[in-house]
């Protein structure tokens, strides 16, 4: 009799426990393809590429979260691969980037239409052919109504995503192609379309602001209050191509997070600050049917391009765990280091986002060395 009444004292909170889960998602800049980044993942003199080594330092780190999106700044076209001013990488990078743990891209930029009608639609093919969940970009009202929302399951979470461009570098989009841009009627409708579908929670991620300034503009706040009048409590943004503030204020009683810009998360922008970036790492929890972000926190990363042999490679690098690192090139370790001081004062501004802290390295990490030459310089998708 006494083990029924605790079994039955005991029910309620084990009701409670079950109705708690969380769910953490890993946000990232600029995945850019400039020249010398394809040079560098040409295989020999053929006309095979391959990524995978430029992740291999920092996809333990994106693989921690259970979602991972990142913004895909080039076009899949096919050849001939370019890169600035008409991007169009070679295939391979999705599968690198999946490789490395990235789940989902948003695709509206400004460089997203630089192949025009027959790029934009094979980028689309090309995601679509890797399962590689997409949005913001589309070869018809179809296709739009079929990848707006992003939606992704996972945790027995249900996201929403949506994407929007300030422009296209002046390039017209060809019908029946479709760009999101940054218009706020369309906006509103996507919002309450995605709401609809029972969602737990909308992401809006938007391409905008003043490239190179580390401050977010009047427009870019102006946008992201409007974004939360809507409901909306996690905002995204990228384009400057340098790191902005991250903010988790309260909003409506519901706490708001806005990472203004990302940065590059790779790319062959070299100029301070633009050869860094940082992974945001945010969590959910969803309890008594209520979704709120109950805690983000940055990782900050910088792009190593050593000249092994003939040519430049790219190396994703968590900066702060191989401050140290003994193998790098000197002068590029100690512009790694200052970018971490330049990163932390452009994140002082932050509101309630800290930088995140790693007890123990990753335990994929724990003796790892670099395998290069002894030369070396020094819709619905169910996850």
């Amino acid at each position: 009799m006494r083990l029924y009444l605790f079994i039955l004292l005991l029910l309620p909170q084990l009701s409670s426990a079950q109705e708690r889960s969380t769910l953490s998602l890993v946000f990232m800049g600029d995945v850019m393809g400039h020249d010398s980044q394809i040079k560098s993942a040409r295989i020999g003199n053929g006309d095979q590429f391959d990524y995978n080594s430029c992740f291999r330092y920092i996809k333990d780190d994106i693989k921690i979260a259970d979602i991972a999106i990142a913004n895909l700044e080039v076009t899949l076209a096919g050849p001939p691969h370019k890169g600035y001013p008409a991007f169009s990488s070679p295939d391979t990078l999705v599968d690198a980037l999946q490789e490395a743990g990235i789940d989902a891209l948003v695709m509206a930029n400004n460089h997203c239409v630089d192949r025009r009608k027959k790029g934009l639609n094979r980028t689309c093919d090309i995601l679509d052919q890797k399962g590689m969940p997409r949005t913001g970009v589309f070869k018809d009202s179809l296709d739009r109504v079929k990848h707006t929302p992003m939606i992704i399951e996972k945790n027995g979470f249900r996201i929403a995503f949506l994407n929007y461009t300030y422009g296209t570098n002046g390039i017209h989009v060809q019908p029946p192609n479709i760009v999101n841009h940054i218009d706020t009627a369309i906006i509103a409708k996507d919002i309450q379309v995605a709401m609809a579908m029972h969602v737990d929670e909308t992401i809006v991620c938007m391409h905008w602001g003043w490239e190179y300034q580390t401050k977010p503009n009047p427009e870019q706040k102006r946008l992201a209050n409007w974004l939360k009048s809507k409901g909306i409590n996690i905002i995204i943004g990228s384009h400057p191509h340098v790191l902005q503030p991250m903010e988790l204020t309260v909003h409506n009683e519901r706490q708001s997070l806005v990472a203004y810009s990302m940065g590059n998360f790779i790319s062959n922008q070299r100029p301070a600050p633009r050869d860094g970036s940082a992974l945001l790492f945010v969590e959910l929890e969803k309890k008594d049917g209520i979704t709120k972000v109950i805690n983000a926190e940055y990782q900050l990363t910088w792009v190593y391009t050593p000249i092994i042999g003939d040519k430049k490679h790219f190396y994703v690098m968590p900066a702060v765990r191989y401050k140290n690192a003994k193998w790098m090139q000197e002068t590029a370790r100690k512009r790694m280091n200052e970018y971490v001081t330049e990163a932390r004062e452009i994140l002082k501004y932050n509101k309630a986002v800290d930088e995140k802290k790693f007890n123990q390295p990753l335990s994929r990490l724990n003796g790892f060395q670099m395998d290069v030459p002894d030369v070396h310089p020094g819709g619905l998708v169910s996850l």
